[in-house]
């Protein structure tokens, strides 16, 4: 007999269980690497998330797959996120096993109900069907999993243009979307701001999405790794928060080592920032 699995609970269920009235938000970091071995080392870190990034990151399907493997074993959630809101590349992660998507750019309703539509089988969705040959149902190992596999997955959208702040009310109210996650950075861009994440404009309009996701019931996150800001945040009500990376965490570290340890010529010591 082969053994009957049940899928883990999804991000959506750690935010509705951790994040109420009782709870506390999410803390979470970026893994970036590609690497299996360094996300098995930030999946025992104690932090309540990992986000596991193809958009801005050298991963692919199989890296992607082999950092699923990884961190399986940890008491961790892990949301992926895909380089483009994609049909088909939704449909290959979701095949791959991820459960917690992320979905980059979303800048209106309709791109949002894509995203949705995306991760679910007809007729509410566009999901092909290969649940035979797929991780995701333990290749039909999961009791029912066509039927349930909604239950399964949680999607998470990017806010991260001036545009898509604009429309933030539109998207908290597509069916499907359970939490939206705000991008200083990209928003920055948009708004003429580049480089300026902490600009108290950029501030303003996370701000003004915290408490449009908070007024429509839906959790909100938020990315910010200068500590002033994420606690700003917090305090705003971001419902969950990345505040690191592996690479920048290994960047930083390692110009520690040498500030300590490497004389310039000049006397001076490298940069960092």
């Amino acid at each position: 007999m082969p053994l009957r699995i049940e899928p883990q609970n999804t991000f959506r269920d750690a935010l509705r269980n951790e994040t109420g009235a009782a709870g506390r938000p999410l803390a979470g970091m970026w893994v970036c690497s590609g690497s299996p071995l360094v996300a098995e080392v930030c999946a025992g870190s104690g932090l309540d998330w990992l986000l596991v990034d193809a958009e801005h990151s050298p991963n692919g399907l199989e890296s992607i797959l082999a950092q699923l493997q990884a961190i399986h074993g940890y008491p961790i959630h892990t949301l992926v996120r895909p380089p483009v809101n994609d049909t088909v590349l939704i449909k290959q992660y979701l095949d791959l096993g991820v459960q917690n998507l992320l979905v980059p750019m979303v800048n209106s309703a309709a791109d949002a109900e894509a995203a949705v539509a995306a991760t679910r089988y007809p007729p509410q969705g566009v999901r092909g069907v290969g649940s035979a040959l797929a991780r995701a149902a333990r290749w039909n190992r999961v009791p029912d999993y066509l039927a349930r596999a909604g239950e399964t997955i949680s999607v998470t959208v990017q806010i991260e243009s001036a545009a898509a702040v604009d429309a933030v009310e539109d998207i908290l109210k597509v069916d499907g979307v359970d939490a939206i996650f705000l991008g200083p950075s990209d928003l920055a861009a948009s708004m003429g701001l580049l480089g300026q994440q902490d600009h108290e404009e950029v501030r303003t309009a996370v701000e003004h999405c915290l408490t449009a996701a908070n007024a429509a019931g839906k959790p909100a996150g938020v990315n910010a790794f200068n500590p002033d800001t994420a606690r700003r945040y917090l305090d705003a009500g971001a419902d969950f928060i990345l505040v690191g990376a592996d690479v920048a965490l290994l960047a930083r570290g390692s110009e520690a080592l040498a500030a300590n340890y490497v004389q310039r010529a000049d006397g001076d010591t490298p940069a960092s920032y």
